[in-house]
């Protein structure tokens, strides 16, 4: 669906600029982006700009711009920021994100070593309206990844453990330069199984971390108390939020949230 032109996935608005990737570890084994191209016929690791490539600065026949004021856009979530190929298009993309300041870009990678060579020369120690979030589906890439991301100046980060593959120790260690961690099953015919108890295990991480946590999906295999379930993917993002686990270290956030 589509609200003045603005992409919507899962309630998501979602901006696209690049499109097509190449897996990186193993939680992209069952990548949905390669699950779909090929149902199009589309080979995924042709890595293009898309038609929405200027969508922030798009605006109506009024000259209002059409992604409102305020909106939470997550960003290029059919590719990576970082890829290489993107390299040529990326200032121009970095140049959008600084002009709408009035907009909250949500990037998600699994390149974390490649962000410092290629962020902007005002960057500084971070764009207020910009989060860089990193993936890490199991122990063997949050040891890989925690300290790379940890060190980069950035000014607003987050981790994401989706699809989650695994029981994670963040023994390096989460704290303030952490805001929030992500957690998800995997979803689609392949997926891999998921347990509860690995998501629990987080989330107690993060309580006492005092880092934010969101359980976004259970994935279609589905494991608690020793039993399995598979759950269509329409109630997957239902049941984790009926789960009722989310945390925010932030009481008066929290209720505003829940009430919404």
């Amino acid at each position: 669906m589509a609200r003045n032109g603005v992409k919507r996935v899962f309630g998501e608005e979602m901006w696209n600029l690049w499109h097509g990737c190449h897996k990186k570890s193993e939680g992209c084994q069952n990548c949905y982006v390669y699950r779909r191209d090929e149902r199009y016929g589309i080979d995924a690791s042709l890595v293009r700009k898309t038609a929405s490539f200027d969508l922030p600065l798009r605006t109506n026949r009024q000259g209002e711009y059409i992604v409102p004021s305020g909106t939470l856009l997550y960003t290029c979530f059919t590719s990576d920021f970082f890829l290489e190929e993107a390299d040529a298009w990326r200032q121009e993309a970095w140049e959008m994100i600084k002009k709408r300041s009035d907009l909250n870009f949500f990037i998600v990678t699994k390149r974390p070593e490649r962000i410092d060579q290629c962020l902007p020369r005002d960057w500084g120690d971070g764009f207020l309206n910009v989060t860089i979030c990193c993936t890490m589906e199991n122990q063997w890439r949050a040891d890989e990844r925690m300290p790379v991301l940890r060190a980069l100046p950035l000014r607003h980060k987050a981790v994401i453990c989706e699809p989650l593959l695994g029981a994670i120790d963040f023994r390096h260690g989460l704290g303030s330069w952490c805001e929030k961690v992500i957690v998800g099953g995997e979803s689609g015919q392949k997926a891999r199984l998921c347990d509860y108890a690995w998501v629990l295990q987080i989330r107690a991480q993060c309580q006492a971390s005092g880092v934010a946590f969101r359980f976004k999906q259970t994935g279609a295999y589905f494991r608690k108390d020793g039993r399995l379930y598979h759950i269509a993917r329409r109630y997957q993002q239902e049941q984790a939020q009926l789960a009722g686990i989310n945390y925010d270290p932030c009481p008066q956030r929290q209720s505003q949230r829940e009430s919404e």
